[in-house]
């Protein structure tokens, strides 16, 4: 029986006007959508290549060991086309230098050139599925139950050897048999798009099989949501009605309302001035520390013979709203005076003590500054997470951007690669004991070789932990689709006819 009933329901949902209006509706904006994302995907490409050259070339002009400032890149995500995320919101280039901590709070952009792009690019893939699915799971489900009722057919129907339990049943699964018709074939169509131009790992078709999967469950939820509302009411009109109050409300005003009410506690300010005095202590250390070894060495003051010779530079500061504290200890020279030799070897002791005690104040500075911005940025931003996990958009949202690799924490992985890598960088200065080496600070000597520098590497987190991260969000939807049901199949045993 629960057979015929699937196949009638089936039938009745693939013959009505809706089923066509979502397949074409649905199809056309994913389709005209991805080859939007893959043009816009192959710019910010390009951009990153160009980036990394012009990068690599300016290391390699670098003539002296202080003067170089390397430049780490960001690749674009290619699974941002489904959910960008914050691929495209926060920096993807970053300076790695001994005096100065890589943060994503100091990050750079580059990216496309061309706005209109970057207007329509900002429409991925899970936006419309956000949207037009949630929609028409509404649509598909307002009027299941209530529709039935309304006309009479379900007084007949339950006169039947048929439990209330397998009509629900039958009508769910046809429900969602039609509606993953337009899901599966307008994401089989970007797929082809995305494959002829942008080659996929078999781990990125885990991640898009995990980002179906997390689909399903939302559309799910949604057609659930308005199945509750069809079996509490009893006229169509009014399920239609509340159903798409429902959608406007979760779909269009919570999200907004939580972005826009939601601040993070406590004085920023008082945070941010407790933070920098830290940083500033911190500061006034090495730089007292700097100032002791110049008096031991006889060479203080900023106007000194030693400071004249060498073309002395130093800056020590620290930035009062974004706690960015930087160091930097240079003197650029193309030669130096025969009657100035007499100084260079005071340069190599005071560069050999100086640049060693820059790099451990910054990274001093760095655990004060790190505590502060996560207490007034990341904490915001996990409440806000939070918040919209009320609304199914958030948590879907959250589990897609997890799947791609684009969320908060797939876009620290980065910085975390480009913090290993200047430790690298700094075991590499060490192990050429550039600090003491006339090289540091002049040229005269010929330029410095830059070949034997490891080179910065960064690749995307596995797939477990993508699922891992993912994982979480997608069990509360599916628990939020069985309580769902629950509720649905208790309040229609209990309605009357």
């Amino acid at each position: 029986m629960l057979k015929t009933l699937i196949g009638r329901e089936l039938l009745d949902n693939l013959m009505t006007f809706r089923f066509a209006a979502v397949a074409l509706i649905t199809l056309l904006l994913v389709v005209v959508n991805t080859v939007v994302l893959v043009q816009d995907y192959e710019q910010r490409l390009e951009s990153y290549n160009d980036a990394v050259k012009m990068h690599h070339q300016d290391l390699h002009n670098s003539k002296t060991y202080s003067t170089a400032y390397v430049i780490v890149d960001r690749a674009p995500n290619p699974l941002s086309i489904f959910n960008v995320g914050l691929d495209k919101r926060l920096g993807n280039l970053i300076g790695i230098y001994h005096g100065f901590m890589p943060t994503l709070w100091d990050a750079q952009m580059h990216g496309t050139d061309n706005p209109f792009i970057a207007f329509f690019s900002s429409i991925d893939i899970v936006f419309v599925f956000e949207v037009i699915l949630s929609l028409m799971g509404l649509i598909f489900a307002y009027d299941a139950i209530a529709g039935e009722r309304e006309r009479g057919t379900l007084r007949l129907v339950l006169a039947q050897p048929i439990g209330r339990g397998q009509i629900l049943l039958a009508k769910y699964i046809s429900a969602m048999a039609c509606l993953l018709v337009p899901l599966i074939l307008s994401l089989l169509f970007a797929l082809l798009f995305l494959t002829r131009s942008i080659p996929l790992s078999t781990a990125d078709f885990f991640r898009i099989a995990g980002i179906v999967l997390t689909s399903f469950a939302y559309l799910s939820l949604f057609y659930l949501i308005g199945l509750l509302i069809s079996v509490a009411t009893r006229r169509t009109g009014t399920a239609l009605m509340l159903a798409m109050f429902v959608w406007g409300f979760l779909i269009l005003v919570y999200p907004n309302l939580i972005r826009v009410t939601v601040n993070p506690g406590g004085d920023i300010q008082a945070r941010v001035k407790t933070a920098h005095n830290q940083i500033q202590q911190i500061i006034d250390e090495y730089e007292r520390e700097r100032q002791k070894f110049l008096e031991n060495e006889g060479i203080a003051g900023e106007m000194s013979e030693f400071s004249k010779a060498l073309g002395f530079y130093h800056q020590a500061d620290v930035n009062p709203v974004t706690l960015t504290t930087y160091i930097e200890n240079m003197s650029v020279l193309s030669e130096i005076r025969p009657d100035f030799e007499k100084y260079v070897p005071v340069a190599k002791r005071y560069y050999n003590f100086v640049e060693p005690l820059a790099t451990r104040t910054v990274e001093k500075a760095w655990r004060v500054r790190k505590q502060a911005l996560d207490e007034i940025y990341v904490q915001q931003a996990t409440t806000d997470r939070i918040l919209l996990k009320l609304s199914p958009v958030g948590i879907y949202d959250a589990a897609t951007q997890a799947w791609a690799g684009t969320n908060l924490s797939g876009l620290r992985d980065f910085f975390e690669a480009a913090r290993r890598y200047r430790k690298i960088t700094i075991d590499y200065l060490y192990a050429k004991d550039a600090f003491s080496s006339r090289e540091w600070f002049v040229a005269d000597k010929g330029a410095v070789d830059w070949r034997t520098l490891p080179a910065f590497t960064f690749q995307r987190s596995d797939v477990r932990t993508n699922a891992k991260r993912a994982l979480p969000d997608l069990f509360l939807l599916l628990i939020a689709n069985l309580a769902l049901f629950m509720g649905i199949v208790l309040i229609f045993m209990r309605s009357e006819v």
